[in-house]
């Protein structure tokens, strides 16, 4: 546990700027291209489903379980009130949740606290796989657990830092595209299950609004994430 903790209260140096750099275009690569997002996709749907899940349990609400599907979708089950601010929350939470844990994990990075960083999105998956109800989920949360812990456990201090570089920028970009998909798959044709039409029908306002609300709290967080770490 001593050394465990060593390694979690670690400092490590600031990344050179061309590791920055390379960094950012490893996770723009993994956004980016079409078969590289098909798997690297599941990783935001954890977030998205992790954040409902504790927006969920912060407004009061009673997490039933969450379920991760091959097709990157999925599905948080809580229990309460059907409408009200608790729902409204719970239902917002979901696609800002990845920019908004990209820019908390961006902070601790800027503090010099990448080994903290991982450990900490160690935590969340954990208590995340607690919640899981479903094979595919399980599979999901695990590999991506391993994953981290590898990067944690095995690789030197410099390049555990830029793993979690890798992390954060990943977050940061992949959260605009999910929001993009959103409006696209909105064009196509009804969607009342999603969101943004959950919301709508919950507060009233339009669901291109929430669209919007999506939009300009994931842009927001990786322009802030950036004035933190570039130098």
């Amino acid at each position: 546990m001593s050394e465990i903790w060593d390694r979690v209260t670690a400092t490590s140096p600031p990344l050179p700027l061309p590791w920055l750099v390379a960094t950012a275009v490893v996770a723009l690569v993994l956004v980016g291209q079409r078969d590289a997002w098909r798997v690297t996709r599941n990783a935001v749907t954890i977030a998205h489903e992790g954040a409902h899940g504790v927006a969920a349990l912060l407004t009061g609400r009673r997490l039933a379980g969450i379920r991760l599907h091959s097709d990157t979708s999925g599905v948080t089950v809580s229990r309460g009130r059907p409408r009200g601010p608790g729902m409204v929350v719970t239902a917002l939470a979901g696609y800002v949740g990845p920019g908004l844990l990209g820019l908390g994990t961006a902070a601790l990075l800027a503090a010099g606290h990448a080994i903290g960083a991982l450990w900490a999105l160690l935590v969340l998956l954990a208590l995340l796989l607690l919640q899981i109800r479903n094979f595919f989920g399980l599979w999901s949360v695990l590999v991506t657990g391993a994953l981290v812990f590898a990067a944690t456990w095995w690789l030197p201090v410099q390049w555990q830092s830029a793993f979690a570089h890798v992390v954060v920028w990943f977050l940061l970009l992949a959260a605009p595209r999910t929001v993009w998909e959103l409006q696209a798959k909105r064009r196509r044709g009804p969607t009342p299950d999603s969101d943004a039409d959950q919301l709508a029908r919950l507060t009233g306002l339009p669901g291109l609004c929430w669209v919007g609300v999506f939009l300009l709290v994931d842009v927001g967080a990786l322009v802030l994430a950036v004035r933190w770490l570039l130098p």
